[in-house]
This record gives structure tokens, sequence and C-alpha cells, in this order.
């Protein structure tokens, strides 16, 4: 855990960007050895002309040998085995993953089935299980928010049993990763806004949880910073192209950051309401990062009141009192969510309680809380939160995110 005499960095994925990054693709992959790439999308990538963009932009240096779309909201076993057998139909060489962090997972798990000839996908999660290096994989993210295109891990269903499974390795990261505005100026506000807070809250977790290095640290930093200067603005006016790149940039350096130095609580958290109830990844990391900082704050308030600077910067962070520093990073993101309620009509959600389907109904009733408690003590996660956390305290925190009450701090056990 946190040592700073000892630490490890790694990110060998070559980072492309820029406003016309597209059409660098061909040459990316013919240095990776590749002529015949699929590209696997979504279908409502494919509906936002996505897709097109980079068929376009491939078109006269290397096209692609076909598009497979059919991906869920949450990537799955079968339809990875189903990709899969495509791509060996084709006689493809490489990957193309346009999409968010499904489309990558997706993606990921795929070049994990053709490159090992496996049979099953299963046999390869956990950690550590690749021992060799996988087909060439160039990462195109359509949201500024998962950082797949940097991390080493995947996160895959298993519908058969009602779980999902990750997978850890490094010979999971892309090769590359391709940062364009054009991919993400479609993105509506509602969903720019949550993308975003998943990306600060990777962030922000890299900076504050057990595994934290000064390496992960600066590139933490740097992504809180340029998503605070930047996500306001970007979803009041969604055509700022520069603002878009800002996102998409801090959005990989927060997946740099967190996939060297883990995350805690709000994903432990957020991963449960998200298998139990089907809310957006991005949705629950905004709506559990305050509550997250409150629950651990006695053990690292501290890096919590470093982050000040980075939100709310050096006037604010100045005028503040060293031992209030953590409360007010705490209101400040809070506010952050207000701004975006409000920018979004509604639509970001501060609290569990404001987390509705397309009819309106609940979809985190409160009676789940006690199912999503439970869910989330066997999440990998929990191991680098600062702070350790039981049923009881997981339940405390999922009730004060459900209703808008500021946590208990009193309350928290304090291991």
């Amino acid at each position: 855990m946190y040592n700073p005499g000892y630490y490890e960095f790694f990110c060998p994925v070559k980072t492309v960007a820029g406003h016309d990054a597209l059409e660098e693709i061909p040459a990316l992959l013919e240095g990776l050895g590749a002529s015949k790439p699929m590209i696997i999308a979504d279908k409502g990538v494919v509906a936002a002309g996505l897709v097109s963009i980079v068929e376009e932009a491939m078109a006269l240096g290397m096209p692609a040998i076909c598009v497979e779309d059919d991906v869920p909201v949450d990537s799955d076993v079968g339809t990875v085995h189903r990709i899969a057998d495509v791509y060996r139909k084709k006689g493809c060489d490489a990957l193309v993953a346009v999409g968010g962090g499904s489309v990558m997972d997706t993606a990921k798990g795929v070049n994990i089935v053709v490159s090992e000839e496996a049979e099953n996908l299963l046999d390869f999660s956990g950690a550590g299980v690749l021992k060799r290096p996988l087909k060439p994989l160039v990462a195109v993210p359509t949201t500024a928010g998962t950082g797949s295109e940097v991390t080493l891990v995947a996160v895959i269903a298993d519908p058969s049993a009602n779980r999902k499974l990750l997978f850890t390795s490094h010979f999971l990261l892309p090769n590359v990763a391709v940062l364009d505005s054009r991919m993400t100026l479609t993105l509506p506000p509602h969903l720019t806004a949550a993308t975003g807070m998943d990306a600060l809250t990777h962030a922000v977790e890299a900076y504050t949880c057990l595994s934290k290095n000064p390496v992960s640290d600066g590139f933490a930093l740097e992504a809180i910073s340029m998503i605070c200067r930047h996500i306001l603005s970007v979803v009041e006016r969604p055509d700022d192209k520069e603002g878009r790149l800002a996102l998409a940039t801090a959005a990989t350096y927060a997946g740099m950051a967190f996939s060297n130095s883990m995350v805690g609580i709000v994903h432990t958290l957020g991963h449960s309401v998200g298998s139990a109830c089907h809310v957006g990844h991005g949705t629950c990391m905004a709506i559990l990062l305050p509550y997250g900082l409150e629950y651990n704050m006695h053990k690292n308030g501290a890096f919590t009141g470093e982050l000040l600077h980075a939100i709310g910067g050096e006037a604010l962070y100045a005028a503040t009192a060293p031992e209030k520093r953590a409360e007010k990073t705490i209101s400040c993101i809070r506010a952050l969510n207000e701004a975006l309620h409000q920018a979004t009509q509604g639509r970001h959600s501060r609290f569990f309680k404001e987390v509705v389907d397309a009819s309106g109904m609940p979809l985190v009733p409160r009676e789940k809380l006690s199912e999503v408690a439970s869910t989330a003590l066997g999440d990998g996660s929990i191991f680098y939160n600062p702070e350790e956390m039981d049923y009881e305290d997981a339940l405390m925190v999922m009730e004060a995110a459900w209703s808008g009450e500021p946590l208990d701090r009193s309350l928290v056990k304090r291991g």
C-alpha cells in the first residue's frame, strides 16, 4: 500500500491526439504490422455517425475489413465470443475499438480470445493470467470518461452466473490511444457531465487511495484541474472543440493515474449499484464521490485537502485554512454536481433518489440499498480504500448518497 519510498508506474500506450488525429490510424496500424483491421463499436456510436468518420479517415490508408457494432451497454461473454468468431472468419489481424468503456472492454476480451486461440474467455479471468502480447489494438474513445484506452483492465459480464468478471493484465493495454475532438462533439450534455465526473473520480481516487505514487499523482492532479476548468463550459457549449479535446486528454491522464494507483470506496459501491440497479457508471461516480471522500476523511483528509488547488484554483486554496481544505474540496465537488444538474435541466443526478428510467420510475429503490451494500463487499477495489468497510458502513454511505444528506462522519468506524 502507500509507501512514498517505493513505487511503480507503467503505461506503454502511445497517445495520438488532435482535431484530425484519426487520419493517423492506418500508419499506426502499419507500424504494428497489421493490414486487416476490424472495427468494434456499438449501435449508438454508429447512429451518431462516429464510425463513419473513422472509416473515412482510414479509407485511403487501410480500410477496415468489417464493423461489428452489436455491443451491449455492459460487455458480456457471449458478445465477445461472437465477435471473435467473426474476426477469425474474416481473417482480421488487428482491432480498432471505437466507443466507450463497454466497447473497449469487449475489444480487450475479443483480443484475448483471438490472440490465445481460446474457446472460452472465462479461462482468462483474474489477474496475471495472460503471459504474452496480444494482437494490435487501437483505442478510439467516444466519451471523455472511462480512460479505458490506457488501462490494463476489462470488466465483462457473465450473464449465466449474474456476475461481472475482472480481467487484469499489462497485455490488455491498447497499443495506441487516439484522441480526436470529433469523437465527442455529439455527446449529449448530460452524458458529457456524467462521463466527465467519471474521469474526475478516477483522478481523485487515484490521488487519495492507498496505492498512490508520485507519478500517478502528477497525472491525477492535471486531470482534475483540466476537468474542473472545462466540464461546465463544454456541457453548456457542446461544440467547443478545444474543450472537448481537453476533457478527452484529462480522461486519459486519469486513466493512466488510476491504472497504476487503483481506486477505492467510490468504485467499490459504484460497481455494485451498476450491477444491481443498472445505473450508468458515470452517474454512480458523480453521486458517490463526495460521500466516499467524507467517509475516508479521517484517514486521508490531508490528501483530499491538497486537491483543493486543482479543483478550486490558487486563490481559493490560499484563502482556505489548511484544516478546512478537505471539507472545502468536498463542497466544491458538490457545487460542481449542482451546477451540472442545473446546466442539464436536471438530467445530471446529484443523489440516487433522483435517478429514474425513461418512464420516470426510480432505478435505485431504497429497498435495494441493502443488496448494493452486501454486493459491494466482494469488489476488489475495496482493498485499496484507506478505511476498511463492512456491510453497515456501506449501507450508511449508500443511505446518505440516496437521500442527499451529508454523511455523519461521527458514525464512521475508525479502523
